[in-house]
């Protein structure tokens, strides 16, 4: 089961440029880590502010060797200042798609959901 992180995260209007140069960096040296499958940065093409992380492991131990990698000592203080609010992180383990699966059929209608 491949375990994925995505981490959004919000530049201060001043830092956007700091911000994608530090994340390329983070992503250069992240992907290197053993059982690290993927470490993508991705930029809203809505909001130049805002990047999102995509990091996806082997396994949920898998993200010992990326939390002791020794440039993650220095990730955190670098970012944190650039950003308007706080990281947001989520943990998703990552569906097998490669199985056939029976769809149930639509027993609902459009007027069942509100946003």
């Amino acid at each position: 089961m491949v375990y994925t992180i995505i981490v959004h995260l919000v530049a201060k209007a001043e830092h956007i440029e700091t911000l994608k140069a530090k994340l390329v960096e983070a992503s250069q040296v992240y992907s290197k880590d053993k059982e690290t499958i993927s470490w993508f940065v991705h930029q809203s093409v809505q909001n130049p502010a805002e990047f999102a992380i995509i990091e996806r492991f082997d396994q949920e131990s898998s993200q010992e060797e990326h939390l002791t990698n020794p440039y993650w000592k220095t990730f955190d203080p670098y970012v944190k200042p650039l950003l308007t609010k706080p990281m947001d992180l989520r943990r998703f383990e990552e569906l097998d798609t490669s199985k056939t699966v029976q769809v149930p059929e639509k027993t609902w209608s459009a007027t069942d959901y509100t946003f």
